[in-house]
């Protein structure tokens, strides 16, 4: 899950704290329970992202992830975007 560890040291601390918090929730209490959490609007991906999804951490981070077949999370990236960015 850690893989955008580089990610993390380029972004800044309250965007860190957002993302690690999104972290602790998903190991507590599951993603379907994170999922329905309106607070981060977990989304499918479409286009050449289908098949992951986005978090948003602010109004201009996301974390992308997908979900493996065995429900593990992997982040792909934290990454700043403009609308339709990503």
């Amino acid at each position: 899950m850690w893989k955008v560890e580089k990610d993390l040291d380029r972004l800044p601390e309250f965007i860190v704290r957002k993302f690690r918090s999104w972290v602790v929730a998903v190991e507590r209490d599951g993603m379907p329970l994170v999922r329905q959490c309106k607070g981060f609007h977990d989304e499918p991906l479409r286009g050449n992202r289908a098949g992951q999804r986005s978090v948003r951490l602010n109004r201009a981070y996301r974390a992308i992830y997908c979900e493996r077949k065995d429900g593990q999370i992997e982040i792909v990236q934290v990454i700043e975007v403009n609308k339709h960015e990503y």
